[in-house]
């Protein structure tokens, strides 16, 4: 039995597995969503649920925060009634979204004001390793606290970087999310050139996964586009919002101004809540002959 107690904030499509495996591998947890439908499932399975999120901040040994973008994280750490109004001395926060260099920067900031430890553990990889405990964690801030949390994390992942101090794990995210994006864009138009010459789909996957281009991610997707079933494992908003982060932050090569632009338009075409792999719905759409 693990005695460290975990508060948990954000059960969506990733939160909920990754709390799943912390109760399997013996850890209290205590969560907290705002749709509080989406806690019952988790409830049955042993955990127990705060009454607020300032609750959460008092009784937990680490409070581990899993939102969907910048905002959203800025809410929940907020001083008036979030994780930070009024919290226990040393309490350690981990923050998991994918939000902005900046933002995470801000939040350590925060923290530190109300003397509450910060970390921030961003993960690699969708919903499939997340139920597996497969997930890759980039931490970063203090060693003394990713050293506390090391058992937390290694419930969650399989592979486990520290990376330094509060930004770079932002900052390695987003770059990771950068090279998914124009792998994503890749693989669909090769897929849609292939198609316009007259190659089978299902031997161009093969014959791209089989040689040196292939990867985990081609690999993965092979299957949503031959059986042309798009629920998210990583939705398409997500991945567009992680570029526009990228944006932000400096990114601007030949390659990632366009391919902004073609998520931004997926995006607004009605394809956000689909994987993100049904760019290539939205490539084929704009290339009707």
């Amino acid at each position: 039995m693990n005695t460290i107690k975990i508060g948990w904030v954000g059960l969506g499509n990733m939160g909920n597995p990754m709390v799943r495996n912390l109760l399997s591998k013996g850890f209290p947890v205590c969560v907290y969503n705002r749709t509080r439908e989406k806690e019952k499932d988790l409830l049955r399975l042993g955990a127990t649920s705060a009454t607020s999120l300032q609750q959460l901040s008092q009784i937990s040994d680490i409070v581990i925060t899993m939102v969907s973008d910048d905002a959203a994280a800025q809410q929940v750490y907020n001083p008036n009634d979030g994780l930070l109004s009024d919290p226990t001395p040393g309490v350690l926060l981990i923050d998991m979204s994918t939000v902005g260099v900046q933002t995470s920067k801000a939040l350590a900031r925060d923290c530190n004001k109300k003397s509450v430890r910060f970390l921030e553990a961003k993960v690699s990889g969708s919903v499939k390793p997340a139920e597996e405990g497969k997930l890759m964690i980039l931490s970063g801030g203090d060693i003394a606290d990713h050293q506390k949390a090391q058992r937390v994390f290694e419930a969650l992942g399989k592979q486990i970087f520290y990376l330094g101090e509060v930004g770079q794990a932002s900052a390695a995210k987003l770059c990771l999310n950068y090279f998914l994006g124009l792998t994503m864009q890749g693989l669909s138009e090769t897929v849609l050139f292939a198609q316009h010459l007259g190659i089978d789909t299902a031997d161009m996957l093969a014959l791209i996964n089989g040689s040196a281009c292939g990867s985990g991610v081609t690999k993965m997707k092979a299957g949503t586009i031959l059986n042309n079933h798009y629920s998210p494992a990583f939705a398409l908003k997500h991945l567009t919002k992680d570029l526009q982060l990228a944006q932000k932050e400096g990114l601007s090569f030949p390659l990632s101004i366009p391919l902004l632009a073609s998520f931004q338009a997926a995006l607004q075409m009605g394809y956000g809540e689909q994987d993100a792999i049904s760019i290539i719905r939205f490539l084929d759409k704009m290339t009707e002959r």
